[in-house]
């Protein structure tokens, strides 16, 4: 299965970046995945909101948008698998093209605009599955929406059943106003809500609600984030989405095109406001770090900068399934030779470290 993988991969990168896309689903839906996922090593487990991850490295949304294929990429070895973006109802998203590939920076701009098939066909797709592994769900608002926490609410009541944990997006740079809701003044209420229409599910084991972040936010914007974190009862913090920056180092023709960039330019500054966020919440919330992943070496710098999980999607585009397996053993290289016996032992340790700047740019 990982030859044939490694095969398709340069065939795949011969057709334009949304087709080879849907091609990949599809193989997944076929059986193209492994018949079971690989045994990790015990000191990459971590239990986060009373959930037991064989290990710390997961699918970050944007991939399986309509949950067709969580259950594949669990069995290719990722600890978790993140479905989404899903609004409430169906929508077809941004005009194509809006998927790019930066081959030269090993990076991709996307300016989908939440497509997605809705709650409802999700809905029916999760429910259907056997719920093996952890799936979380990552929610947004239609485009179009008047109310907004409505959206979200409705997400999170119709959903918390189904989905492991569920993800409050309102970091997307492709969705007019969405970023708008991070704002002191937005997001303590949406967290409040949201909290709140979970609540009234009235289930056994509720699931924990996580906020997706921008890493464009400014040294204010982050202390205010956390502040509002930490006053109210947010499970965890998701750091960080696409950012709209366009470093001078970029050399693709792409680098010019509107929409969120993800891969490895997104790496340090990711890094560097997942480090802000922990240091200003006093690793009292549990963070995932996402951006630019690409190695072991890079998961652990996430870890040590703070996440107690991470993600990536950007470097699968160029990389393959085979990537998933690599970042776990280097992973665990990486935590022996410092002397950790097991990842927890990391988290956060390298925190202070991390040359952020992001005060300092803001001083």
């Amino acid at each position: 299965m990982m030859a044939l993988a490694t095969i398709a991969l340069p065939l795949l990168r011969l057709l334009p970046a949304e087709r080879a896309h849907e091609l990949t689903i599809r193989a997944l839906k076929a059986g193209f995945a492994p018949a079971r996922p690989p045994a990790d090593e015990p000191m990459l487990a971590t239990r986060l909101w009373n959930l037991d991850f064989p290990n710390p490295i997961g699918l970050a949304a944007g991939f399986d948008k309509n949950a067709e294929v969580p259950d594949a990429m669990l069995r290719w070895g990722m600890g978790f698998s993140e479905i989404g973006t899903v609004t409430p109802r169906p929508q077809a998203g941004n005009p194509q093209p809006r998927l790019f590939r930066l081959v030269e920076d090993r990076a991709v701009i996307n300016r989908m605009g939440f497509n997605n098939e809705g709650l409802g066909i999700v809905t029916a797709r999760l429910t259907a599955r056997a719920r093996r592994g952890i799936v979380g769900a990552n929610l947004g608002k239609n485009r179009d929406a008047a109310d907004a926490t409505a959206d979200y609410c409705r997400g999170v009541a119709t959903l918390a059943p189904l989905a492991d944990y569920l993800v409050i997006n309102v970091s997307s740079p492709n969705t007019p106003g969405l970023r708008d809701l991070q704002r002191r003044s937005e997001v303590g209420a949406l967290i409040h809500a949201v909290i709140e229409a979970r609540d009234a599910v009235r289930l056994d084991r509720p699931p924990p609600i996580l906020l997706k972040i921008a890493p464009d936010l400014t040294p204010q914007e982050i202390d205010d984030i956390a502040e509002v974190a930490l006053d109210s009862k947010i499970d965890g913090i998701i750091v960080s989405n696409t950012t709209v920056a366009r470093p001078a180092t970029l050399r693709s023709i792409n680098a010019p095109e509107p929409g969120g960039l993800s891969g490895k330019p997104l790496f340090e500054p990711s890094t560097a406001v997942l480090a802000e966020v922990y240091r200003r919440t006093h690793g009292r919330i549990p963070l995932v770090g996402v951006g630019g992943v690409a190695s072991g070496e890079d998961a652990y710098a996430k870890i040590r900068a703070g996440a107690s999980l991470v993600q990536l999607y950007s470097a699968l585009v160029y990389h393959g399934p085979a990537l998933i397996q690599r970042i776990k053993r280097d992973l665990a290289a990486c935590l022996r030779r410092d002397g950790f016996a097991h990842v927890a032992e990391a988290v956060g340790s390298g925190a202070d470290r991390v040359a952020s700047g992001v005060h300092r740019q803001g001083a």
